[in-house]
């Protein structure tokens, strides 16, 4: 059975980044996150992961399209 929420370290190992990293993106508020137990130790939903991964794809996808636009905008220039 998949566990629904899972600790920082197994988000940072899935998205390939260091915990430290996965721990910023809780404190900025890009990933949703809870914290349980008597030590406080951060959790986070599966679903959140795949939503911030989401998201992540649509934001890369909007630079991506901004960019492509300079450049048009640049050679409608050069013409």
């Amino acid at each position: 059975m998949t566990p629904r929420f899972v600790p920082l370290s197994d988000v940072a190992e899935t998205l390939s980044i260091s915990a430290s990293q996965a721990y910023a993106l809780v404190r900025s508020g890009e990933l949703r996150a809870i914290k349980v137990g008597g030590r406080g130790q951060w959790r986070v939903e599966v679903s959140e992961i795949e939503s911030y991964i989401e998201r992540s794809y649509a934001a890369t996808a909007h630079i991506l399209e901004a960019e492509r636009e300079l450049e048009r905008q640049k050679s409608d220039g050069k013409s």
